[in-house]
């Protein structure tokens, strides 16, 4: 019976992988480690997303970090719902036909960030490719309702590609959030399988032309490895995303959501991981994060000091 529920409720969530066999997930290397959610400042962060009919993808995208993160009170809200328009092979979120856009959502994800008393604050959100905009405007009014309740806080936004959709990437960045940030995720060649709807050139372009509208503003953008890419495809991403100026990179592991997600190839080692890293410092970028557990939003806040400090060592030494 238990079964039986747990499959109903996956079909309502993912119908699109209903039908798909499953991919069983190789058994998780030591190196791999998921801390439970028992800290009383995790409920707090839970009590006031909810309170504040806030959604978030460490809820909705299943971040194994969730527990580490909550208890320290930093939350990505992801704004725009919580029924993405497309169907990623990688994603957990919930896909469908989504509800019209919450007009407080903005306000609410101020007052957040002032209840949590963040330092920097990670807004993403759903794919919304029903909207004319593709939900720009919701995003530039939640980086400004986050300047108005909590000026202190810096704002970083995790945006779709918005399908080239006229005027939305400079209404966003128009608000001037501190980082822009939007995924590749994969290496090209895996995009029909992992990211279909998607078009990576068309997402290095956005990053660059954010870039272009504001040349103060840190660009980041990561991937998930164990996907069977292989190292040479890796590096080749880096030198498209340097050419593109993108200042921040992420590289984590890949975890299957469901045995009806895309299959893990492999689990990539924390040496393969430091090695990315250094290879990825030696092509020029400010800043990167990679390690097993990296996700897009973790250590956000001090990978943002550190990309700041980043930025004026290299002013410096160019002065």
């Amino acid at each position: 019976m238990t079964t039986e529920n747990t499959d109903t409720k996956e079909r309502l969530r993912h119908p699109e992988k209903a039908g798909k066999p499953d991919n069983p997930s190789p058994r998780k290397p030591a190196w791999i480690r998921v801390k439970a959610p028992t800290s009383p400042a995790y409920g707090e962060t839970r009590r006031l997303m909810r309170e504040k009919n806030l959604h978030t993808v460490c809820e909705e995208a299943a971040c194994p970090n969730i527990g580490e993160c909550w208890s320290q009170r930093h939350a990505t809200v992801m704004i725009l719902g919580d029924i993405c328009t497309r169907a990623c092979a990688f994603c957990n979120v919930a896909t469908g036909k989504p509800g019209a856009v919450d007009p407080l959502e903005p306000e609410n994800t101020g007052i957040a960030a002032r209840e949590l008393n963040l330092k920097h604050m990670v807004i993403t959100s759903v794919d919304r490719d029903d909207l004319a905009d593709g939900g720009a405007a919701q995003f530039a009014a939640s980086i400004l309702k986050v300047h108005d309740y909590s000026p202190a806080t810096t704002v970083e936004v995790l945006t779709p590609d918005f399908r080239g959709k006229e005027g939305a990437l400079e209404t966003v960045i128009a608000a001037r959030p501190d980082v822009f940030n939007h995924n590749l995720e994969t290496v090209p060649t895996l995009y029909r399988a992992i990211r279909p709807g998607a078009n990576y050139l068309g997402s290095l372009a956005l990053l660059k032309r954010a870039k272009a509208l504001d040349p103060l503003v840190f660009t980041k953008s990561g991937i998930m490895v164990g996907l069977g890419e292989t190292a040479e495809q890796v590096l080749a991403v880096m030198d498209d995303m340097r050419a593109h100026d993108i200042d921040f990179l992420t590289i984590g592991q890949y975890l299957q959501p469901t045995p009806k997600h895309a299959g893990v190839d492999r689990f990539v080692t924390p040496q393969e991981f430091d090695d990315y890293k250094r290879a990825a410092l030696e092509k020029g970028f400010l800043h990167v994060a990679a390690t097993p557990m990296t996700r897009s939003s973790y250590h956000a806040d001090k990978d943002f000091a550190a990309l700041k400090a980043a930025r004026e060592a290299k002013l410096k030494g160019q002065g």
